[in-house]
């Protein structure tokens, strides 16, 4: 088992360690979202939604108006930003003080998110390559950026999966880009290997068994893998039956040094990070 190492975040002026994994609960204003238990289309069950992942211990959330589900509609930038204002002034009201994240690839849509709504966070699945001008926006508002690695868009994506090396591939990648946000000013950059996006099953699970080589991005590194399809394809099942499976392949990325878990079953994960932590306490003192 990897040893933690802990990260710190500057969310608007307020400077926040990681000090053991955190758990961000996903929170989808959408129909059409591959996973039709995280799918939020009216108030009540939004509040009771973010209501149940913070009293579970979720420590972000992060709401995306624009499912990236291969083949589903793509929501224009002015209806994504409606999705998001509707329920951003629903979260805030319940909850002021949670730590906020969106996902979005639109860098207007990220700027509005921040300088409107105080979000902390933005969570990006395409590393930049769907909107020039994200990183430059980034820059300016000065919060935490996601950096995910996909090829592609979402449609696309499942044919682009010829790699030399997947892990060194998409290590490679990453470096370059956090490279160029680090030159531009970004200081807290995250890192998102993509699971599921633009790999194939075989793929993920290489990246995931190399996971520590993406430490020597000396970033907070994000696993998002919840309920997808390479946890319920080999167990034979569908999204709505892979949160045991979800909990074996986050625990296995905690084991490995993950800094955030993104998921859509909060409880579960803070579990998994409670017993992982135990097992890592108990780990380093038998070998002192």
């Amino acid at each position: 088992m990897l040893p933690y190492k802990p990260y710190s975040l500057n969310l608007r002026g307020r400077l926040v360690t990681l000090e053991r994994p955190w758990v961000m609960g996903i929170v989808n204003i959408t129909p059409d979202s591959f996973y039709r238990g995280s799918r939020v289309t009216d108030e009540q069950t939004l509040i009771e939604r973010v209501s149940q992942m913070l009293d579970a211990g979720a420590d972000v959330l992060d709401l995306g108006a624009c499912s990236t589900r291969p083949g589903s509609e793509q929501v224009s930038a002015q209806g994504e930003m409606e999705r998001l204002q509707w329920a951003l002034d629903i979260v805030r009201r319940l909850a002021p003080d949670a730590i906020l994240s969106v996902d979005t690839y639109r860098a207007d849509v990220a700027r509005r998110c921040v300088e409107e709504w105080g979000v902390d966070i933005i969570n990006d699945i395409s590393g930049g390559t769907l909107d020039a001008a994200m990183f430059e926006t980034v820059a300016q508002l000065r919060v935490p950026y996601v950096m995910m690695h996909m090829r592609g868009t979402p449609d696309t994506m499942s044919s682009l999966t010829d790699y030399d090396d997947v892990t060194a591939d998409v290590l490679q990648w990453m470096a370059r880009r956090i490279d160029e946000l680090r030159q531009m000013g970004v200081a807290d950059v995250i890192a998102d290997p993509g699971f599921g996006f633009a790999k194939t099953m075989e793929q993920n699970y290489e990246m995931l068994a190399r996971l520590e080589a993406f430490h020597a991005l000396d970033a907070p590194l994000l696993v998002g893998v919840s309920r997808k399809r390479m946890i319920y394809t080999p167990l034979g099942c569908m999204a709505d039956e892979a949160l045991n499976g979800t909990t074996i392949v986050n625990t296995m990325a905690l084991e490995r040094g993950a800094h955030i878990l993104r998921v859509h079953d909060v409880r579960a994960a803070v579990e998994a990070v409670k017993l992982t932590a135990l097992l890592r306490q108990h780990s380093a003192n038998y070998h002192e």
